[in-house]
């Protein structure tokens, strides 16, 4: 299984700081629907979703597929945005789901990273609850035959 998290390093040998990035085992659509479905049967509901490749093409511009998923649980992340408001740029959570080089990537930036950025330490339970779910998610979604 490619579904284990690995570190993301862009096409400059950059390392992409706090994302953590896992390798699906199946096509984009089947892992956006492994990812949706697993998120329904947890009672999960995005905020929102970005399909930037069908921004790109309404501007007449190519992407391979890349859709951003935005989540959140308000009893987790309003009590980190009360304490420090700057953490509101990265609430609620996100998973990026995208296609490159012949391979399907899901990625989100580690809720401990986010509370690093922006001092928000003393959080340990809500972070160790985002970490779960976001890695739970990602993992689920990844795996083929799981």
């Amino acid at each position: 299984m490619n579904g284990s998290p690995l570190q993301r390093i862009d096409r400059h040998g950059r390392q992409a700081p706090g994302l953590i990035v896992s390798v699906s085992d199946t096509d984009f659509a089947q892992t956006l629907q492994r990812l949706d479905g697993e998120m329904q049967r947890r009672g999960i509901t995005p905020v929102a979703r970005i399909d930037h490749s069908a921004a790109a093409q309404r501007s007449g511009l190519r992407l391979p597929q890349t859709l951003l998923l935005v989540f959140g649980n308000p009893r987790l992340g309003t009590p980190l945005m009360q304490q420090v408001r700057t953490s509101a740029i990265d609430l609620p959570l996100k998973i990026l789901i995208w296609e490159e080089a012949d391979l399907v990537y899901i990625g989100y930036n580690d809720p401990r990273w986010i509370a690093g950025r922006h001092g928000l330490g003393e959080f340990e339970r809500e972070l160790r609850l985002m970490s779960a779910v976001l890695a739970e998610l990602a993992s689920w979604a990844a795996a083929e035959g799981v």
